[in-house]
């Protein structure tokens, strides 16, 4: 299963604004991707309230996962958008 890991740069890491726009991201995607930290078990990405309940703050790493066709395209452009400053 490709995976990705990524240091999370936003400023509050992923509440509110950054994980809306993550999740909506993660929803867009041609397949299904899991979030996880270390020492939590993974959640939906494309759920807002789970990727919350991850409590991910700046500078986290997170690993994101997904199998399928497009998978790789697809948490290439997720790892890309954590690792921008989504509140800025």
């Amino acid at each position: 299963m490709p995976s990705r890991t990524v240091t999370v740069a936003s400023r509050v890491g992923l509440h509110a604004r950054p994980a809306a726009m993550f999740t909506r991201a993660a929803a867009a995607a041609p397949v299904p991707v899991t979030l996880a930290v270390a020492g939590k078990d993974p959640v939906n990405a494309a759920s807002v309230l789970g990727v919350m309940t991850l409590g991910v703050e700046c500078g986290q790493e997170v690993t994101l996962a997904a199998e399928g066709e497009g998978a790789d395209g697809a948490l290439d452009s997720l790892a890309a958008l954590l690792a921008t400053d989504l509140d800025a």
